[in-house]
């Protein structure tokens, strides 16, 4: 699939300045896109989606005109849910009580499942309508037709002097044999994947009966999403409750692809000796990944990258231990997952939501954007962490006792499962490491802590007192 997303959509979250001036049309690249995978022959084994603020069925029409099948809608759905588009989606203080988990804004939301349908379904009649007067008694006959699109011809405003659009209309001319949509479904390759050909086999007396299982296997780059199939079968007989920590070792050698135990669930525990690619323990919901050099390595660990962008991506829970530096965008939306890395690139921590993360070694720029719970601890050897810092949602500080304890204790867990040469380095000279280490704290992620503290302390309990705590923070923050 190839997604087409115009200039004209994008998150609540985004500066205004890119809202407003990054980007082109929908309708540029989507025709140009189409013409290219017809010229080429190629249209039939590719579906092209296109999105940008697409709100009625006459920009589905025209959309399906230019080459599109399929068609994203997000502000609009939204709005019927009660998104009064406030733009603070990112800050955990919507006023609809959309985008936020805060309980006493939550109860504001008003929004119903059946709005959505609604509104879908008045979109999809607008769509058969004109359908019927261009003539077309199927969707897919009407996809890459141009040719019944007109541009308009009384533009009279003197910046439009002079331009040619006719292209965005052209339609190559290739034959009946040639498709003008998606036709062929592709062939995913996943019965031949490391999964399906050795890991569900091995992995079946843990799935079935809860028996603990453990294999040495070698891994290539090719061989992507190892683990998650896996898992979806330990989470099918066993629900998001999985299995006993350690039920399932796995310990993989080589270079592993895309996605390396994405979503794997509690139970699972996934050790890598080399390197990774790209999305990391994506999605992470319980499991255990570990990821250090093959012993004997010439290259230092924490000098040297061994995991790719967007590790732990969206992960909810689990552990991650990872000796050496990961890429950029390191446990982005991350709500639960507590790691150990010995680096990170830019955009560390964004939108991070709960969880801790302990980084011995130094971080790219923007670190913490976005981040709104969590805690995350920096080995700032050199004090120039808070020029790469995001502050503008977070507050620096140092560690107190309880932060001493948590973070040996990480870094004690991470010595003992990866043989990191640098978190032995820091524990041998821990009063000198201890002292280098800033809190990464978001001020109202502090906030309710505070004010949990103080409802537990006044005798309330579980729900009552996160509630109490939420209600006292919203009161605080003025909303």
């Amino acid at each position: 699939m190839v997604l087409i997303s115009g200039y004209d959509g994008g998150t609540g979250a985004s500066p205004l300045s890119s809202i407003k001036h990054a980007g082109l049309p929908w309708e540029l690249g989507l025709a140009e896109t189409h013409q290219t995978l017809v010229l080429n022959n190629l249209r039939s084994r590719i579906i092209v989606e296109v999105d940008g603020q697409l709100k009625t069925g006459r920009d589905v029409a025209i959309a399906a005109l230019l080459g599109a099948e399929e068609f994203g809608f997000a502000t609009a759905p939204l709005v019927t849910l009660g998104c009064i588009m406030m733009r603070v989606c990112h800050s955990n203080t919507c006023p609809a009580g959309v985008a936020t988990q805060d309980p006493v804004l939550r109860a504001k939301f008003s929004g119903k499942p059946e709005y959505v349908v609604n509104y879908m379904r008045f979109v999809a009649q607008e769509v058969r309508e004109i359908m019927a007067q261009l003539g077309f008694r199927t969707f897919n006959e009407m996809v890459g037709r141009a040719n019944r699109l007109e541009p308009k011809r009384a533009i009279a405003h003197w910046k439009a002097q002079g331009l040619d659009l006719s292209t965005i209309l052209y339609q190559p001319d290739m034959g009946i044999k040639v498709s003008r949509y998606c036709t062929e479904s592709q062939d995913h390759g996943l019965e031949k994947s490391i999964d399906m050909t050795r890991l569900l086999d091995i992995c079946q007396p843990a799935i079935e009966k809860g028996e603990k299982v453990s294999a040495t296997l070698p891994v290539t780059n090719v061989d992507r999403v190892v683990g998650t199939i896996v898992g979806n079968e330990v989470t099918r007989a066993h629900g998001a409750e999985g299995l006993p920590d350690g039920t399932i070792h796995l310990t993989f050698n080589g270079s592993a692809g895309q996605s390396f135990g994405a979503f794997i669930p509690k139970g699972m525990t996934m050790e890598l000796i080399g390197d990774a690619n790209d999305y990391l323990g994506k999605g992470l919901s319980g499991g255990t990944i570990i990821l250090y050099p093959p012993p004997g390595s010439k290259f230092k660990a924490e000098e040297n990258i061994i995991a790719g962008n967007v590790a732990l991506y969206g992960a909810t829970s689990g552990t991650a231990y990872i000796s050496g530096i990961a890429g950029e965008r390191f446990c982005v939306r991350n709500s639960g997952v507590n790691a150990v890395v010995e680096g990170v690139g830019d955009h560390g921590c964004e939108y991070m939501t709960g969880g801790t993360v302990v980084i011995l070694g130094e971080t790219g720029r923007n670190f913490a954007a976005g981040m709104s719970g969590g805690t995350a601890y920096v080995l700032d050897m050199h004090g120039e962490f808070s020029r790469q810092c995001n502050t503008e949602m977070v507050e620096l500080e140092q560690l107190d006792d309880k932060d001493h304890d948590v973070v040996r204790g990480m870094i004690e867990k991470h010595a003992e499962l990866t043989g990191s040469a640098r978190a032995t380095i820091a524990l041998l000279n821990w009063r000198t490491y201890a002292s280098k280490f800033v809190k990464v704290m978001p001020m109202d992620y502090k906030r309710v802590l505070q004010a949990l503290e103080r409802a537990q302390a006044a005798g309330l309990t579980g729900d009552e007192a996160l509630a109490a705590a939420f209600e006292e923070n919203a009161a605080q923050a003025g909303h």
